[in-house]
């Protein structure tokens, strides 16, 4: 939903019963005297027996009868928490129902503590959710009529710092105000004191009761049953803006529709088959095959586009963009558009994964793009792997041509067999879907099954699907070792000895395989066993295994095995390095990235390369500085700062290509523990829990270059550093080439399950486009991230954040 977006329901629409639960009285009860005490003096102030009796009025006459609660006699703090639910449903509520609520004791007769009365929609006429805390008027019953005498709001005049907060802790339990865990518990604690002080200011005068209102999905705005329109708010004497809701807003104008039936009437198709764009006309279609895949069409565009289709044929970006503005509910246009798309010049296969995407449901359209993939190689159907798994989700078919497609592929190549079996296994997991992946599961094996024996003296198929499934008996078997290490009490250490001591004793059957197993990360390697005396555990809350195989040709195979945690979002973002480091080299420009192998192999575990490396929180403890780390490892007394040449320049060339990467990607949550060094001098991020421009720290600069490493490149005005900002601009304005690819592939990725893009798939595909932008042309787009740069290095804030999350970690 974009920020001009409004999505709600109609009250009118709602057949379901009014309810809301009656949570707690809050404030000191000012106890009467009991019978007995009258000559004493003495109070009894422990034995008040309470309820609170509900009651709905709508225009200020009563509806339905009244409810009560149960007794509730544990004080001081009386809690009720109990769920009313009126015999009233809120399609028959009225733009003035009110709900009264009165508090009355039974503990010495019937006496009336207090009562007061909330109408049930605002001025918006918007239904009021969540919590809400009404000022009980003492001695008092609650009154329903309109305006009422008994109003639980307190008065604008008399609200102070607790109103604004209880409002703003409303807003954040309905999920309106971010969560920042950190920041959240902070927040609420400062909160208490704050309550506490205002308590013993303002003494015990009042009584509040908190009453939590049910929430819905999207706003519930006021309408009669019955009609078409809202009610207009009432014409205020102020010049106030007043927000009125259109329900008609999004629908089909049918003025409109009819004119774009007769603009595109099929008789026309022999004029417009001969018809040639006007130059404003050409600029204005050119315009509009720029567009990213994420924009839509206006009816203008449409319109234009559809005008000129034979024209346009001989156009490939054309053919993505004709079939957007298709009216595919029309039978004989539709034919029509198909008859074209077959004629059309043949597309790239960046352009055919965006006719995969939900946007397009004609099957013979996503045939379409499945014939073009056909064209890509292995190495590049590699790439886009992941994605074409999730376009199965917007098939019509469990047995569509897509899934066909990756099947064949697959069996031909063992590496593709082994990745597409993983992606779809995690899927099975969603109950939605499940189905639908398991049929393809099904369709992979039973035709991997039926292979013979390759002629270079390739396994058969029998043995290569046994080889794969053996990569699941092995991640099981991880999993086990993984919770039996950590139900180990003690530190690290002690659980370090407890996973040699399995390995070499009751799962000694993993340090030698009867038959060599192909590796999950990279199919090509063959593993034949763990070494027990290289494997390890990290110090971490999950306590992640680093574990070293044999592999069949005498070297060894390093991963780190998690359980736990997802790593499908860290996968897609490795993914994505990858493929940017591809697109990168294609254009010459090697910025010595490290895209290591990362595979979910469910939803909460997986397994990852282990690349040899340090954090630069460690390199700078120990050795003070990058400079100095970097001149132990490659000493040279001719090269800059001691530094030989190569490394210096492997350090800057990295560093250019992850600060581009990471702003495009919006990757957040970056401290001096997951940026990691490798001898050689390439730099390398891991850990991205936090994508799209989501980052649990506050103010985060845009992208993640701290001082350390400019001062490792000299400082801000040494060559190197002007070098370093040439890779920068130059890596970014190649990746904006390929705009359109990257925005595609994260298109497909919108029904995944992946955190911060299931949230809201719209609003995180639109943060990247903007990333790009694509309103600059290449020239102005360096002035653009000269200043980033710049910007990024003077944020001196995040150095605070990096002192905290050192000390989090060394007492973990």
């Amino acid at each position: 939903m974009t920020g001009n977006e409004f999505r709600f329901f109609l009250s009118c629409d709602i057949n379901l019963p009014v309810t809301f639960r009656i949570e707690r009285l809050e404030g000191k009860l000012p106890f009467a005297k009991s019978p007995n005490s009258e000559n004493n003096g003495s109070t009894d102030d422990g034995t008040a027996e309470l309820y609170v009796e509900c009651a709905l009025h709508i225009d200020g006459a009563p509806f339905g009868l009244p409810t009560r609660t149960r007794l509730e006699s544990a004080g001081p703090s009386y809690c009720w928490n109990e769920l009313i639910t009126l015999t009233a449903k809120y399609r028959d509520l009225t733009a003035q129902s009110q709900l009264t609520f009165s508090v009355w004791d039974l503990s010495h007769g019937e006496e009336l503590i207090g009562g007061a009365t909330i109408i049930l929609f605002n001025n918006k006429k918007q239904l009021k959710t969540g919590k809400q805390k009404l000022r009980l008027w003492a001695g008092k019953e609650a009154d329903g009529t309109f305006p009422t005498s008994t109003p639980g709001k307190v008065p604008r005049h008399e609200r102070g710092e607790l109103e604004r907060l209880e409002k703003l802790v409303n807003k954040y339990e309905r999920g309106q105000i971010q969560r920042v865990d950190w920041l959240d518990r902070l927040t609420f604690k400062t909160m208490e004191k704050i309550k506490e002080r205002e308590s013993l200011k303002n003494g015990s005068s009042h009584l509040y009761l908190v009453v939590d209102f049910c929430s819905f999905e999207h706003r519930v705005v006021f309408q009669e049953s019955g009609a078409n329109f809202l009610l207009p708010s009432p014409i205020a004497s102020t010049n106030d803006i007043v927000i009125v809701w259109d329900p008609e807003v999004g629908k089909i104008n049918p003025s409109e529709h009819k004119q774009l039936k007769l603009a595109r009437s099929l008789t026309r198709g022999v004029i417009d088959r001969d018809l040639k764009p006007s130059s404003n006309e050409r600029k204005s279609i050119q315009r509009i095959l720029k567009y990213p895949p994420t924009r839509t069409l206006s009816g203008d565009d449409r319109q234009l586009l559809w005008k000129f289709r034979f024209s346009l044929m001989s156009e490939k970006r054309a053919l993505t963009k004709f079939l957007r503005c298709v009216e595919w509910s029309d039978v004989q246009e539709a034919k029509q558009a198909l008859e074209l798309m077959g004629k059309w010049e043949m597309i790239d296969v960046c352009d055919a994964l965006e006719l995969l995407s939900p946007v397009f449901e004609s099957e013979e359209v996503r045939a379409y793009a499945v014939s073009v993939l056909e064209r890509a190689d292995d190495e590049e159907l590699q790439c886009y792997l992941l994605q074409l798994v999730q376009a199965l989700r917007f098939e019509r078919s469990d047995k569509s041509c897509l899934s066909h497609f990756l099947v064949q592929r697959a069996l031909r190549n063992i590496e593709l067999a082994s990745f597409l079996r993983w992606y779809v296994a995690v899927e099975l997991y969603d109950p939605a879907y499940a189905k639908r992946f398991y049929c393809t599961y099904e369709i992979l094996e039973e035709n991997m099954m039926k292979m013979g024996a390759g002629m270079n003296g390739e396994e058969d198929g029998f043995k290569r699907w046994q080889s794969l499934v053996r990569q699941t008996e092995l991640t099981a078997q991880l999993c086990s070792i993984t919770r039996d290490v950590g139900n180990v009490r003690g530190n690290t250490q002690k659980k370090i000895e407890k996973l040699r001591q399995l390995l070499s004793g009751l799962l000694s059957e993993l340090t030698y395989f009867d038959e060599p197993i192909r590796s999950p990360l990279t199919p090509d390697v063959l593993i034949t066993g763990i070494v027990p005396s290289e494997s390890s555990i990290f110090k971490s809350a999950l306590h992640p295994l680093r574990l070293t195989f044999k592999t069949a040709n005498g070297g060894t195979w390093k991963i780190i095995f998690k359980k736990g945690d997802d790593l499908r979002q860290d996968q897609l973002v490795v993914q994505m390095v990858s493929l940017m480091d591809r697109l990168l080299k294609l254009e010459n420009l090697d910025l010595h990235l490290t895209p290591y192998k990362v595979l979910a192999t469910g939803q909460d575990e997986g397994m990852m390369e282990f690349i040899p490396s340090r954090s630069l929180a460690q390199i700078l403890s120990e050795h003070r500085s990058i400079i100095s780390y970097l001149q132990n490892c490659h000493p040279d007394d001719h090269g800059p700062f001691g530094i030989t040449a190569n490394c210096l320049e492997t350090f800057i060339k990295s560093c250019a290509g992850y600060s581009v990467i990471t702003y495009i990607l919006g990757i957040g949550d970056r401290h001096l523990d997951n940026l990691l060094l490798r001898d050689d001098g390439s730099l390398f991020h891991v850990d991205f829990g936090f994508i799209l421009g989501r980052d649990p720290k506050p103010f985060p600069p845009p992208m993640k270059l701290c001082k350390e490493m400019v001062e490792a490149m000299g400082g801000a005005e040494s060559q190197y550093y002007t070098r370093f900002k040439s890779y920068c601009c130059e890596a970014y304005n190649i990746l904006r080439k390929s705009s359109n690819l990257i925005l595609n592939l994260f298109y497909l990725m919108a029904g995944s399950n992946i955190p911060d893009i299931a949230s809201d798939p719209e609003k995180g595909i639109l943060k990247l486009q903007e990333k790009f932008r694509l309103d600059l042309d290449d020239e102005a787009c360096i002035h653009f991230f000269q200043d980033l740069i710049n910007e990024s290095v003077s944020a001196l804030f995040p150095q605070m954040v990096e002192t905290i999350h050192r000390w989090a970690q060394y007492w973990r």
